[in-house]
């Protein structure tokens, strides 16, 4: 994935794939993560951020999601 702007860091490639670039090996970030590293981006806090459904609070990152730092500036 691309990202530029807003905070993230110029020129930073993170994480390697096989000789293939099929499978991430070194670095990966789970979809969470980097959902939670955009919200961060735009200035919420994906652990507040809630939505209802079905009478229960749901997060768009889960209980999982961390900010990549590496990326930031």
């Amino acid at each position: 994935m691309w990202m530029a702007g807003g905070g993230v860091k110029g020129g930073v490639q993170l994480g390697k794939t096989d000789e293939l670039g099929f499978n991430a090996i070194e670095d990966r970030v789970h979809v969470h993560d980097l959902h939670a590293t955009i919200l961060h981006l735009l200035g919420f806090d994906h652990t507040k951020l809630t939505y209802r459904a079905q009478g229960r609070d749901f997060r768009l990152t889960d209980v999982h999601g961390h900010v990549v730092r590496k990326i930031l500036v």
